[in-house]
């Protein structure tokens, strides 16, 4: 799905906005997520998520055009997604329909 398909989707759930309501909805929440994510803070969204930044050391890589020559690789921002516990237990559900089973023992009793 992508944002067009979305917005529409929000447009058809939610009948008092329109699709370019949907995708205005869709651009600022990405926009206000992002900002939040530059200036250190998490954003929570209960029982589906979390986004927040992290960064990412510095460190020596391999250039891949040429194996023989190493190449700084600096620090970075990076976003990183945790999957919140409602959306875990969802996705697990849906794999066969059923609740997943507890992991048997495998040692002799």
């Amino acid at each position: 799905m992508n944002k067009a398909q979305l917005a529409q989707t929000l447009s058809e759930k939610l009948s008092f906005i329109s699709k370019s309501q949907g995708e205005r909805l869709l651009d600022e929440l990405t926009s206000i997520i992002t900002a939040k994510m530059k200036a250190g803070e998490a954003v929570v969204l209960a029982g589906f998520g979390a986004f927040s930044a992290r960064k990412r050391k510095g460190r020596i890589g391999v250039n891949p055009r040429n194996t023989g020559e190493k190449i700084n690789i600096p620090s970075a921002l990076v976003a990183k997604f945790k999957a919140g516990k409602n959306l875990k237990d969802s996705l697990k559900k849906s794999v066969n329909g059923t609740a997943p089973q507890e992991p048997t023992s495998t040692e002799p009793q």
